[in-house]
Formats: C-alpha cells, sequence, structure tokens
C-alpha cells in the first residue's frame, strides 16, 4: 500500500489512525488525498449495507452500484483476481493512483470474482434496513412530522417514500444541499447521492451525512431549515428529527 500511494510507512499509519471508528476513505486509493483542504480526514462514514433494495447508488457521493463496489473492492483485496472495468479511472489528473496501477480495466486469467457478484448482490438486497428500538422516539412527535416531512419541510421531494430517496438517477450538486464540494470533486460526476433514510437510527454513534458533520438529525433538520428558507418552526424541526428516528 505504500508503494501504492507513494508515502512511507509512518505516513500511511498516520493517515489510516485519521479516519476513525466507522470511517473508511475509498477514494485515497484513487486520487491519493488523504486530507480536506481545512487538513481533516477525507474519509466518510462506512455506508449501511441494509435497505438497499430499488436504490440505485451505493456511496454518499455516487461513484457506482452495490455491485460497482463489490466488484472493485474484491479486485483490490484479492490483487487483480477477477475483472474490473472503469475507463473513467483513466483520468491521471483527476485519479493519478488509479490510473497509473491500472485500476480502469482489470482483467485475470483465472477469474475467482466475477462468478461471486451475483449471489453476494443478491444476499446484500434482502438485507432489510433495521427497526428503531423502542422508546428511541416520540411516538406523538413523530405522527407530527411527518406531516412536515411530506409538506412544509419538502424533504419528501427528495427523499421519495417508501424508498426515501430518488428512483433513478439520486444525484444533486453541493450547491442544491448547501455543503462544500470536496467530497463531491473527488467523485466522476462531482455530486451527492440523496441517502436512504431507513435505519437512520443507526447513524447516531457517527453522525449524519457522509462525514458525520451533523451529530443529529435535529442538526440536520436545522440546516435545510436556514438553507431553504423553509420557515419551519422549532417545534415543526423537533417533530421532524423526531419522525426521521422513526424510520
Amino acid at each position: 500500500m505504500t508503494g501504492l500511494l507513494g508515502v512511507d510507512e509512518k505516513t500511511l499509519k498516520q493517515v489510516l489512525a485519521g479516519w476513525g471508528p466507522g470511517k473508511f476513505d475509498a477514494v485515497v486509493f484513487m486520487d491519493g488525498k488523504a486530507t480536506r483542504p481545512d487538513g481533516g480526514s477525507g474519509a466518510t462514514l462506512i455506508p449501511p449495507a441494509f435497505g438497499l433494495a430499488g436504490v440505485n447508488l451505493h456511496t454518499f457521493t455516487g461513484w457506482g452500484s452495490v455491485t460497482y463496489w463489490n466488484a472493485f473492492v474484491a479486485n483490490l483485496e484479492m490483487h487483480g483476481k477477477g475483472t474490473f472495468y472503469d475507463p473513467r479511472l483513466k483520468n491521471a489528473a483527476q485519479y493519478p493512483v488509479a490510473a497509473k496501477a491500472g485500476f480502469d480495466e482489470v482483467r485475470s486469467s483465472e477469474d475467482l470474482i466475477t462468478s461471486k457478484l451475483a449471489a453476494l448482490h443478491f444476499y446484500q438486497l434482502a438485507i432489510p434496513a433495521p427497526v428503531p428500538p423502542k422508546g428511541s422516539f416520540d411516538g406523538a412527535a413523530a405522527t407530527r412530522g411527518q406531516l412536515v416531512f411530506n409538506g412544509p419541510g419538502k424533504c419528501s421531494s427528495c427523499h421519495v417514500p417508501p424508498l426515501f430517496t430518488e428512483p433513478g438517477w439520486n444525484m444533486h450538486t453541493p450547491a442544491e444541499i448547501g455543503i462544500d464540494d470536496f467530497q463531491a470533486n473527488r467523485s466522476p460526476d462531482k455530486r451527492y447521492r440523496t441517502t436512504p433514510l431507513k435505519g437512520l437510527f443507526a447513524h447516531q454513534k457517527g453522525g449524519f451525512y457522509h462525514d458525520g458533520r451533523f451529530a443529529t438529525p435535529k442538526d440536520v433538520v436545522n440546516h435545510y431549515n436556514k438553507y431553504f428558507s423553509l420557515g419551519l418552526t422549532d417545534k415543526q424541526a423537533g417533530d421532524l428529527a423526531e419522525y426521521l428516528k422513526s424510520l
């Protein structure tokens, strides 16, 4: 790995240690950008493996589907003992590490991976989102919050029930959601995915958004309330946060 990234072992260990619990930086193996412009880690929260049936793109910046990452990671871990193709990774300006390593096209005479991908995908799509623990949210507030979600909060325009993401190309520019473009610009389409919301309570420890920048669902609601000038009262924002915790 030190040879791939062009750094010494000490630097590599510092980068890995800086990720923090529940985080991973898959793109560093493509662009070599270990840190954000502000010096923080470039790692993101590991996206849930549950509740993906019907969801188009898998990761926060929408690189590809579940099968894309299955193939990429398997070939990386097994040193190319399979088949993988993504010509976008030939772009040496954006992905110098991937281009140099030849990640754009992997073909092995002994393919030990491809035959396993369909069964793995079938299994992954069968994993349901977990149900919030009893007592983890205010039921009455959540009922009121559902009305806010589908009404003045305008949440359901992107987080379309029952998938709670957009069927189709569920991607948005950083400006559309009011955040910085660091992670988006690391992806080929320079956009962020509309995250499915089922099982959202499971993010309580790591935080919310791709990098955990918001500590609670209420923080996320407050961000959108301010950015889109929704005019939600504090009570409406609180009810909406309880609804999100109930999904």
